[in-house]
């Protein structure tokens, strides 16, 4: 029945039409890979799209237009490669954290500044029935729905976080919900809870008493004509506060249940399409594999081509030894000394390659949508992670029982090989990621029309506040009932006070009995 509901939902916001504003102000080209989904799912449903992006769509698309942050932000001098290849330090969680925040306040002022989003901005003549933004630290960037008085919903790239729940007025019990950088389980030990509880009062201490305002005056310098008209603007807080629906990149099978809202909706798979036919070349290569075929990439960022010589001449030295074929996408094609078992694509189409009946195994640092591709399709895993949340998707993974795990600085050609042995040889991993593939495809409405849905849903109506807990409003005394716990301990502390008042007066005057007798 609900899902009846769905399609006819779906079917109505069709016939009428929207217009949208789409915030992708993060420069992650495998987000991007991601949102272009959704917005073309809006497009061919007949709404109007513009987005402040920092990419091109690339194919003709109907009813849309862009407004690009062009030049983009240097993400990849920000960060360099070398850097990520030769070293563990963004494993580090504390390096982690600060690389969010820092990485959140330059993109955010640095699209802001951008001349084409300026002349957008001093626009009076658009109107929006929605705004929806990546929530991937760019909160500054919610001051779009203030300016066109629209309902906002966010999408969710990596997964939850504590201020996602928030947003939706819960706390996050640290109990049993890790942090969203740890890979613990639910049953956490005494030590991994007092982990858990330090690193999320830091995360939570420095982002509500310093990350939020700097974000706060990035909206407040760059909307100020806004506030001349409609004085004062609302902080970047209570339009957190406002957010009518966040959809979230997160699936139960590899993410633990945790405390949820309405408001708060799980789509993981949603960016995955029906595969379509591979080049022929590739088709041809991957159909004559005998003894299967490994697929290996580091992503839209990582590029294999920025692999240290030595490093890479060690992986071409493994694969040429296999009796398997190996895809690898390398983003240059002056590559030497390729072996005949090996075809090196600048760009894979990575998930009609995992759809393959012959994959049978994929090599992956860890992105959250790659690791979902290949848990939909069935594909063991080995995970190579360097930074952000690929650590936590390899170890849970790993724990899920299709998944191994290397560090990339330790790579020798002996473990590589032995790795890739273990996991092609050993079928219980094969096995097990079927299973999962089975779990993961088990829901009741397909993903991307639920995202649809949901969308549609809070333009009818105009927002949707009430999918949320009035909990949002209330501060951390309130909710955890400190005040009441605070009058009830003042309240037996008198209690005591006085009945131990009125026991030394009855002493005092009894003992005074005494002596006169």
């Amino acid at each position: 029945m609900r899902s009846i509901i769905l399609v006819l939902a779906l079917l109505l916001s069709a016939v009428h039409g929207y217009k949208v504003l789409f915030l992708v102000p993060f420069t992650g080209p495998s987000h991007w890979l991601m949102l272009k989904h959704f917005i073309r799912e809006l497009t061919e449903r007949g709404n109007e799209v513009t987005c402040i992006t920092s990419f091109k769509f690339g194919d003709p698309i109907h009813n849309y237009t862009e407004v690009l942050i062009d030049p983009a932000y240097p993400i990849r001098e920000k960060f360099p490669l070398s850097t990520i290849f030769e070293t563990k330090s963004y494993s580090n969680d504390f390096n982690n954290l600060f690389l969010y925040w820092t990485m959140g306040l330059e993109t955010s002022r640095f699209g802001l500044e951008n001349t084409n989003v300026q002349t957008f901005l001093k626009r009076d003549d658009l109107q929006f029935d929605l705004v929806i933004s990546e929530q991937f630290f760019q909160e500054s960037w919610l001051m779009f729905a203030h300016k066109y008085n629209a309902p906002i919903v966010t999408i969710s790239t990596y997964g939850y976080s504590d201020f996602m729940d928030r947003a939706m007025g819960i706390l996050t019990p640290w109990s049993f919900v890790p942090h969203m950088l740890l890979d613990y389980e639910d049953n956490m030990n005494y030590f991994q809870r007092t982990y858990n509880v330090f690193l999320s009062t830091l995360d939570y201490t420095i982002r509500e008493f310093y990350y939020l305002p700097k974000q706060n005056d990035i909206a407040r310098e760059f909307f100020v004509d806004i506030a001349r008209q409609r004085s004062p603007l609302p902080s970047v807080q209570s339009l957190e506060k406002s957010i009518s629906v966040i959809l979230v990149n997160s699936h139960p099978t590899l993410a633990k249940p945790r405390p949820s809202m309405v408001g708060l909706v799980d789509i993981a798979g949603a960016h995955i399409r029906p595969p379509k036919p591979l080049p022929d070349d590739l088709q041809k290569f991957m159909d004559e594999a005998k003894h299967g075929v490994i697929y290996f990439s580091l992503g839209a960022y990582l590029q294999s081509s920025q692999i240290p010589t030595e490093k890479r001449n060690a992986l071409l030295n493994v694969f040429s030894k296999l009796k398997q074929r190996v895809v690898w996408k390398f983003e240059t094609n002056n590559l030497e000394n390729v072996p005949s078992n090996v075809m090196i694509r600048n760009w894979a189409p990575q998930n009609d390659i995992l759809a393959h009946k012959n994959v049978v195994l994929f090599i992956s640092h860890g992105g959250q949508f790659g690791t979902f591709e290949s848990m939909y399709h069935g594909v063991p895993t080995l995970f190579m992670p360097f930074f952000g949340d690929q650590h936590r998707n390899a170890l849970r993974a790993v724990r899920s029982g299709y998944a191994r795990k290397t560090m990339f600085v330790d790579i020798t050609e002996e473990t590589f090989t032995g790795e890739i042995k273990q996991m092609v040889d050993d079928k219980r991993y094969y096995s097990r990621a079927k299973e999962i593939s089975t779990l993961f495809r088990d829901t009741l409405v397909n993903p991307m029309n639920e995202s649809m849905f949901w969308m549609d849903y809070v333009v009818r109506h105009r927002g949707a506040v009430h999918l949320k807990s009035n909990a949002v409003n209330l501060s951390l005394v309130q909710y955890l009932l400190l005040d009441l716990l605070g009058a009830v301990a003042v309240s037996i502390a008198v209690l005591i006070c006085a009945v131990k008042m009125c026991c030394c007066r009855k002493a005092k005057t009894s003992t005074g009995k005494q002596k006169k007798h």
